[in-house]
C-alpha cells in the first residue's frame, strides 16, 4: 500500500470517529440548538434513522409550539417517511397538522398524510382493504383543500388506485369462469360494471357475461333453462348495443342462436 493511500485511510478513519463520537455527544448532551444542529445535518445525509432520535429530544426539550419545535416536528414526519416507515410517518404527518393547523406546512402534511396511506395499498391481488381508504382519504383532502395545487395529483392517484380496484374485481369474476362456476362469473362479472361503468376492459367483461349466461344455461335443469337462454339474449343484445362493430361479434353470435334455438325447443 502506497504511503498516500495509508495518509488517506488514517484521516478517513480518524475523521469517522470523530463524526460517531461528536454524534453521540450530542445526542447524550441536553443542549437542544446543538441537537437541531445535528439533526439537520444528519437530515441532509440522508441518515435518517440517527435524525429521528434527536428530531425527537428537540421536541421535548423545546415547547412543541415554538417554531424550532414545529420545525423539528416537520423533519421528524419525512425522516419517518423517508426510511419508508409509511404507517408510522402517516400518524406524525396527521398528527401534524392536527397540531399545528396554522403552519404553512398544514396542508403538506395533510397530503403527505395521506400519501403514506397510498404508499400502503398492495399489489392488486392481494386484499385492497388499504387502497379503498387510501381512496376515501384523498377525495376527503380534495374536499378540504377543493383549490390546491395538489389536485391533480391527487386525481391522477386516485384514478391509479381505482385502476387498481377494478383490476382485483376482473380477476376475481374471471377466477369464477375459470373454474365453471358460472352463475357466480355471471353476478360478478355484472356487479363489477355496476360499481366500475367505465372500466377499461368493458367490452371483454360484457362478453364473458353472454358466455357465462349461455353456459350456465346450458347446464341448468329443464326449469332453469327458459329463464337463463332468455337472459343469454338478452346480454347479447346489450353488447351489439354497446360493441355494434366489435370483433367478438361473430363468436357471440353462436350463443345467441344457439340460445334462440333451445327456447323453442323447450317452449
Amino acid at each position: 500500500m502506497t504511503l498516500i493511500k495509508k495518509i488517506f485511510l488514517l484521516l478517513f478513519s480518524v475523521t469517522l470517529l470523530f463524526s460517531c463520537s461528536e454524534y453521540e455527544k450530542v445526542l447524550k448532551a441536553d443542549y437542544s440548538p446543538k441537537k437541531y444542529e445535528m439533526a439537520m445535518k444528519m437530515y441532509k445525509k440522508h441518515k435518517f434513522l440517527k435524525a429521528i432520535p434527536l428530531f425527537e429530544e428537540v421536541i421535548s426539550l423545546e415547547s412543541k409550539f415554538s417554531s424550532k419545535g414545529e420545525e423539528a416536528y416537520y423533519y421528524l414526519c419525512y425522516s419517518h417517511y423517508n426510511t419508508q416507515s409509511y404507517q408510522l410517518a402517516g400518524y406524525y404527518f396527521n398528527n401534524f397538522s392536527i397540531t399545528y393547523p396554522q403552519s404553512k406546512h398544514v396542508e403538506e402534511a395533510s397530503f403527505m398524510s395521506v400519501n403514506c396511506k397510498v404508499n400502503t395499498s398492495p399489489i392488486y391481488s392481494l386484499d385492497q382493504g388499504n387502497t379503498i381508504g387510501a381512496i376515501a382519504s384523498l377525495q376527503s383532502f380534495l374536499k378540504k383543500y377543493p383549490n390546491s395545487t395538489r389536485k391533480d395529483t391527487c386525481i391522477a392517484i386516485i384514478d391509479e388506485l381505482q385502476g387498481k380496484l377494478e383490476k382485483k374485481a376482473f380477476e376475481n369474476a374471471s377466477l369464477y369462469y375459470k373454474t365453471g362456476n358460472f352463475q357466480s362469473a355471471s353476478v360478478a362479472f355484472s356487479n363489477t360494471l355496476k360499481e366500475y361503468p367505465d372500466i377499461e376492459n368493458r367490452e371483454e367483461i360484457l362478453y364473458y357475461i353472454v358466455k357465462s349466461n349461455y353456459k350456465l344455461a346450458n347446464n341448468s335443469i329443464k326449469s332453469k333453462k327458459v329463464e337463463r337462454f332468455e337472459e343469454t339474449i338478452k346480454s347479447y343484445t346489450k353488447f351489439v348495443d354497446n360493441f355494434p362493430t366489435s370483433k367478438k361479434l361473430l363468436e357471440l353470435e353462436t350463443y345467441y342462436t344457439k340460445a334462440q334455438r333451445e327456447l323453442k325447443l323447450i317452449k
